[in-house]
């Protein structure tokens, strides 16, 4: 019986420095932090094509992921973070509608708590659900980032100053 080791690579983004982990099998985690960690050297070829879509996705040369994902998580959790991998590139939903989407109103907090344990950052969308009311709510990241990555992807428009 042979045993896989996840590897790990670190890439630094506008919004911190990335840590991608994942395995031959896909990539199980991406999360995001203020860490003063260097960008890896050299990235190990299972976690390469993760960091070239990254690139894409801040280039705005991308607004698809298309990476074999093995996030670990329950049935219930893995059903969230599906659901999350729908919503559009540029576009948000409130945790109501994902619930509704669900077919479970009444498992809006459960659904709002899978999408906080999201282990893949950007790849799957958990950024693009917001309150019923509009406002940025929860982020595992910080607000701040949630704010970025919603207006990377979908910039306001300049106001005329006339």
């Amino acid at each position: 019986m042979s045993f896989q080791f996840d590897s790990v690579t670190y890439y630094k983004t506008p919004i911190g420095m990335a840590r991608i982990v994942g395995d031959n099998d896909g990539i199980s985690s991406i999360t995001v932090t203020d860490s003063s960690e260097e960008s890896s050297t050299s990235t190990p070829k299972c976690l390469q094509e993760c960091v070239n879509q990254l690139e894409e996705y801040f280039h705005k040369k991308r607004t698809t992921f298309n990476l074999k994902l093995n996030p670990e998580g329950t049935d219930f959790q893995k059903s969230v973070w599906q659901n999350l991998q729908q919503i559009s590139y540029g576009t948000t939903k409130s945790y109501k509608t994902q619930s509704e989407e669900m077919g479970n109103v009444k498992a809006i907090r459960a659904i709002a708590s899978a999408n906080g344990k999201n282990p893949l950052w950007i790849v799957i969308p958990c950024h693009r659900v917001i309150g019923s009311n509009g406002a940025l709510t929860g982020y595992a990241g910080g607000l701040w980032r949630k704010r970025w990555l919603l207006e990377h992807e979908n910039p306001p428009e300049q106001q005329s100053l006339f």
